[in-house]
């Protein structure tokens, strides 16, 4: 009889242990971009809006974050990227007042705050550009595992930069969840993002 009733406790933990699995597995959101929850880098930023503002990612919990690094200069990847968020934030419909796209630039040399604040907003008005010294612009794509290597041109000051094509996006508890390849349609794009609004 003991012998039984082990049996059946033993039948009934590897049944709890199952449906927790099932359940666990069922409950993680299925995206079409890829998944960095919990990744070990992209925590965070500390740089300067085109007002002056000292802006971190705690100014915008509560909302969406799409965070892409690029430079004004940029001819071809950069304005494609930012064009295409404004597709996504258009998508969003009623929830586009709670997506916020951040455009770092790569280039705080030529990139000006008063040139900043005309190239961002003219992708879309929400659209907040941030910048800060070289060195601060260095850490941060460090944080962030961003590549981004200066090619010079034919004339002297003239420059292009290679830099990683792809966006961050936070949820809004501000945690890092996915990272988006340059390229990707907003079809693809604003459905990960209501996911993740809820």
């Amino acid at each position: 009889m003991i012998h039984i009733m082990q049996q059946r406790r033993a039948a009934w933990a590897l049944l709890w242990v199952l449906v927790c699995l099932v359940l666990t597995r069922c409950s993680k959101p299925e995206f079409n971009n890829i998944d960095i929850t919990g990744a070990d880098y992209a925590h965070d930023f500390a740089l300067t809006d085109a007002s002056g503002a000292r802006r971190t990612l705690a100014d915008y919990r509560g909302k969406v974050v799409v965070l892409f690094f690029g430079y004004t200069q940029c001819p071809d990847v950069c304005p494609t990227t930012m064009a295409e968020l404004a597709q996504v934030r258009r998508a969003l419909g009623a929830d586009a007042a709670r997506m916020q796209v951040l455009f770092v630039t790569l280039d705080p040399q030529r990139d000006t705050p008063q040139l900043l604040a005309r190239y961002v907003p003219a992708f879309d008005p929400s659209f907040v550009a941030l910048y800060g010294t070289e060195d601060q612009i260095k850490a941060t794509a460090r944080e962030f595992k961003v590549y981004f290597q200066r090619v010079d041109g034919p004339t002297p000051g003239s420059y292009t930069l290679d830099h990683t094509a792809g966006s961050f996006v936070f949820d809004p508890q501000g945690r890092a969840r996915l990272f988006v390849r340059s390229g990707t349609r907003a079809e693809q794009i604003a459905p990960d993002l209501k996911r993740l609004l809820g």
